[in-house]
């Protein structure tokens, strides 16, 4: 390890550095939001482990600092990977352990005090990973001096991604007033001609208010009102939210305006908020899952959030291309592999009508003391702010609480246990699972799961080489688990690597045609499965993406159907080809583009 890095960063929403802490030593101009592992040409910084340091100075609107009761100043920051400490002014206001989900701090105290002066945001990060973190990780020290120098030590982790790090999400200033709507929880139900809304709003600051909320359908008709903290709105005719095509108009989205007054040292205050809520319900049976009381099979893909300069920040343009991307390959959902995406993300996945199984950050729990107590507790706390964040998302239709968890293990049996429970009693209204690699006669978690849903890379990873075992060793997977456990199964991962341009007929690893004909020996099992309990199949993986450098990995995993720079492989067009033939089996196709319109967001 380094001394400790310290960055300025640089966001549209704040003014320039405060160039006199040059002084506390050398400052390197950092982007926010980006990693900043592939910023610089310095190879320390490319696998920097330990503290680093961002600042930032901003002036605050007068109107902000001033008033009675003046409004509430708030300080949110999208993500950070992955322990953050902020102070305001020199006064520390929030800590925060977890590198994929939102955290934000009331700065008005430390604010308010001193209108027209320079408002300075310090961030002290650390993306170090232990055994207890979520993901977790180890640090190794190499102890032989005649082969390391002092102190020399690496992190260890036990999974296939770049470990990348830094503000890699929106920091944003907001106000609200000082009494404010803090939480909305929405449900749906519907039949065929009638939806019920069920609300709950919470407010702070004000005990004395008074709540009306209007449901807005897209033409922006006011379709049902209500009001009060607590009820229900009764929906006439409905338009359901449906996935992509499923539906001939899927994502639809209506807005529900909740509108607040309270009373507060003699004044009185109004916040309001604006959700989109989707009516639609999820169902499980033993071999269907149902959207709106359809089945529905997911032909999707896995992804990661990770692209050439920028490794996991928010990335607007990449984001709306791979969007395209996934409308084009005709991919009707995708799993957040292995952390809870961006909501810039999901925003897109509930107005296109992508299904998502939101996944927690539970990737890597293979070391026994993983299970512990210690590490339980802090796998709760995130799916409560995971849930929190996404529990009024139509298009969040399954929660999934880890990746490839060492389940064979016997604390894994009370760990899911109490994790799965947990996360259904935070919302019962959706099903919940964990994705495995584990043997079915081994795994302590999945008695606890919804659904199924298991990786296999049989000619990989497993007699690599030999394409045809595939046909024997998948179809004994899904018969195998399905007669253990009776529950709906997804292939959720399956694929090979491709080099871009390497090819040979026949097939050999890692050659475009290889990674083709593996995918089509999986696609002649599914197909005869999917007719059965099978209800979905999610590529591995939608891009190519960065790694550790290994022996294996040749600047990074390379399963990707697309190149990380988006170009398409021979794969993607297989893929395609087949999940637009799923899709023309429900006949409900988007009618085709005939002209394009542009929309600034």
């Amino acid at each position: 390890c380094s001394e400790k890095v310290k960055f300025l960063f640089l966001n549209s929403l704040f003014l320039p550095f405060p160039r006199n802490s040059c002084q506390t030593g050398p400052v390197i101009d950092m982007p926010v939001p980006a990693s900043f592992n592939d910023i610089t040409q310095d190879p320390s910084l490319e696998n920097y482990i330990g503290w680093v340091w961002y600042e930032k100075e901003v002036l605050l609107p007068l109107r902000w600092l001033q008033g009675d009761p003046a409004p509430r100043v708030v300080l949110r920051f999208g993500s950070a990977h992955y322990y953050s400490i902020v102070w305001v002014n020199g006064v520390q206001v929030v800590e925060h352990e977890g590198g994929h989900l939102p955290f934000e701090a009331d700065i008005s105290s430390v604010v308010q005090g001193s209108p027209g002066s320079l408002c300075r945001i310090t961030v002290a990060l650390n993306n170090t990973l232990t055994p207890h973190t979520l993901p977790p990780g180890s640090i190794q020290y190499m102890a032989d001096k005649s082969r390391y120098p002092k102190n020399y030590f690496v992190q260890n982790t036990k999974f296939d991604f770049f470990n990348y790090a830094g503000i890699h999400r929106p920091v944003v200033l907001y106000t609200t007033p000082a009494a404010y709507i803090d939480d909305i929880t929405v449900t749906t139900t519907s039949s065929d001609s009638v939806a019920m809304v069920q609300y709950q709003v919470s407010v702070v600051g004000s005990t004395a208010n008074s709540l009306s909320l209007s449901l807005r359908d897209q033409e922006g008709k006011v379709v049902a009102t209500g009001d009060g903290p607590v009820g229900e709105l009764k929906v006439l005719n409905p338009n359901l939210w449906w996935p992509y095509l499923m539906h001939e108009n899927p994502g639809y989205l209506y807005s529900l305006e909740v509108k607040m007054q309270a009373q507060l040292g003699g004044a009185l205050l109004e916040d309001v908020y604006t959700l989109p809520v989707g009516i639609r319900t999820v169902h499980v049976t033993s071999s269907q899952f149902l959207i709106n009381g359809r089945p529905f099979y997911f032909h999707g893909v896995n992804k990661h959030e990770d692209a050439d300069i920028r490794g996991k920040g928010l990335d607007w343009p990449l984001i709306v291309k791979d969007f395209n991307l996934l409308r084009w390959l005709g991919a009707n959902s995708f799993r957040t592999s292995h952390y809870p995406y961006a909501e810039e993300i999901m925003d897109l996945c509930d107005a296109y009508g992508i299904a998502v199984i939101d996944e927690s950050p539970g990737v890597g729990i293979k070391l026994p003391e993983s299970f512990g107590n210690r590490s339980l507790q802090h796998h709760l706390a995130v799916m409560e702010e995971l849930v929190r964040r996404d529990k009024n998302r139509p298009s969040v239709v399954m929660w999934s609480v880890a990746n490839e968890p060492a389940s064979e293990l016997p604390p894994a049996a009370h760990y899911f246990k109490t994790v799965i429970a947990h996360t259904k009693a935070l919302d019962p209204s959706r099903p919940v699972t964990f994705v495995t690699d584990a043997n079915y006669a081994l795994d302590h978690g999945a008695p606890y799961v919804d659904v199924i849903c298991v990786n296999s890379y049989f000619s990989w990873y497993h007699d690599p080489g030999h394409l045809e075992v595939i046909p024997l060793q998948l179809t004994a997977q899904f018969e195998n688990w399905y007669k253990t456990y009776q529950k709906p199964i997804i292939q959720s991962e399956y694929g090979a690597d491709s080099v871009p341009g390497l090819h040979s007929d026949p097939p050999m690893m890692f050659t475009e045609e290889y990674q083709q004909a593996l995918l089509r020996e999986y696609h002649s099992v599914l197909d005869k499965k999917r007719k059965e309990y099978v209800i979905g199949e999610l590529i591995w993986n939608f891009a190519d993406f960065m790694t550790n450098q290994g022996t294996t990995r040749v600047l990074g995993n390379k399963k990707g159907i697309f190149t990380r720079q988006r170009q398409p492989k021979a794969a993607a067009f297989v893929l395609r080809d087949r999940y637009w033939k799923i899709a023309n089996e429900s006949s409900c196709l988007p009618p085709a583009i005939t002209s394009h319109s542009l929309f600034l967001k």
